[in-house]
């Protein structure tokens, strides 16, 4: 019996604890219930009585050697410097740092705030779902206007009491609420979502991005409103950037304007995203409508002021030169990471 003992006390000596897994099998094998140690304190009834004391101590000796011995390893394995080399494995294959990364549209929203911050515009913003009046009343459009119609506007409910409700098809309104709660001078910029019922195509969207700009006071004149927008696109688009100011129209404008800028795959000698023309257009623009000033409670005789209005995608697709509006769309991974933060 003291030799079974004495051999099983060099065993658990002898036995490495290097982790949790030799841990778990050395107190299976000797301090469990059916362990070997227990089957010695078994076998402790068939030994003469004059002997039991002196083979109890032996293994009640045995026992505290291997309580100690589990007890030191727990304490080991629960050291902070112990936790953090069991975490790593040297034999798995290394895991590449992932980055998240920017929409382009987001990234180039945040460069146009920061630019005409600089200018010293202000933001403001407006909720998505408006009301007709809103849209198109208060902004001089004519009760006939084609945007009215449902082939270009998501109307949510019409024949309310308080007018139609609709999806915005731009970010005017958000001018017509600043004009309605702030008296002049203002100079703020209106960026957002925004949603027309168009065919999708490489080049339209039924959802896109708008940024417009709103600057009143006395004496703007549009030599001010061209200043800004060449400032603007020398920032945006680098100092050698070409652009043209075509006439248009537009019912909350007058006069008004159509910005180009030089095809940024052919460099202006024409091919089929410019359709050979050689020019795409960026922004519309011009003097705000004396009509708007007024459904604004604002008086035309005193102040006035010029708005534009751009898309933020088509500036993305010029930025980076993508020729497919519908890949900013898609939410295809391989293509955001190419647009680290």
């Amino acid at each position: 019996m003291e030799e079974a003992i004495l051999s099983l006390q060099q065993e658990i000596n002898a036995f490495e604890i290097r982790n949790a897994r030799d841990l778990e099998a050395f107190r299976h094998a000797y301090t469990v219930r059916k362990g070997r140690i227990a089957a010695l304190f078994s076998q402790l009834k068939s030994v003469e009585a004059s002997r039991r004391p002196g083979i109890g101590q032996l293994l009640n000796a045995l026992k505290l050697t291997a309580d100690e011995k589990i007890e030191a390893a727990n304490a080991a394995f629960s050291s902070p410097t112990a936790r953090k080399s069991q975490a790593i494995d040297l034999t798995l294959p290394g895991r590449r740092e992932f980055s998240g990364s920017e929409h382009p549209v987001q990234k180039v929203l945040g460069e146009m705030k920061q630019i005409f911050h600089a200018m010293g515009f202000s933001i403001a913003t407006g909720p998505e779902l408006e009301l007709d009046r809103n849209n198109f009343d208060m902004l001089n459009f004519p009760p006939d206007h084609p945007a009215r119609d449902m082939q270009d506007t998501f109307f949510v409910t019409r024949g309310n009491p308080g007018g139609d409700v609709l999806l915005r098809t731009h970010t005017s309104p958000v001018q017509v609420r600043v004009m309605l709660d702030n008296k002049p001078p203002i100079r703020v910029i209106c960026p957002g979502k925004v949603y027309r019922n168009e065919a999708i195509s490489s080049r339209s969207y039924c959802v896109f991005h708008q940024l417009e700009g709103l600057y009143i006071d006395k004496n703007v004149s549009f030599a001010d409103l061209k200043a800004t927008i060449f400032s603007f696109a020398r920032q945006m688009f680098g100092t050698d950037v070409k652009l043209r100011f075509r006439p248009s129209f537009f019912p909350f404008t007058e006069p008004s304007a159509e910005v180009d800028v030089t095809c940024y795959l052919c460099g202006g000698k024409g091919c089929r995203v410019c359709k050979k023309s050689g020019w795409l257009e960026i922004m519309g623009c011009g003097m705000v409508h004396p009509n708007v000033m007024r459904n604004c409670g604002i008086d035309p005789e005193t102040w006035s002021g010029y708005a534009f209005g751009m898309g933020v995608d088509r500036t993305v697709l010029l930025r980076y030169k993508i020729d497919d509006i519908r890949l900013l769309f898609e939410n295809d991974a391989r293509m955001l990471r190419q647009f680290p933060a």
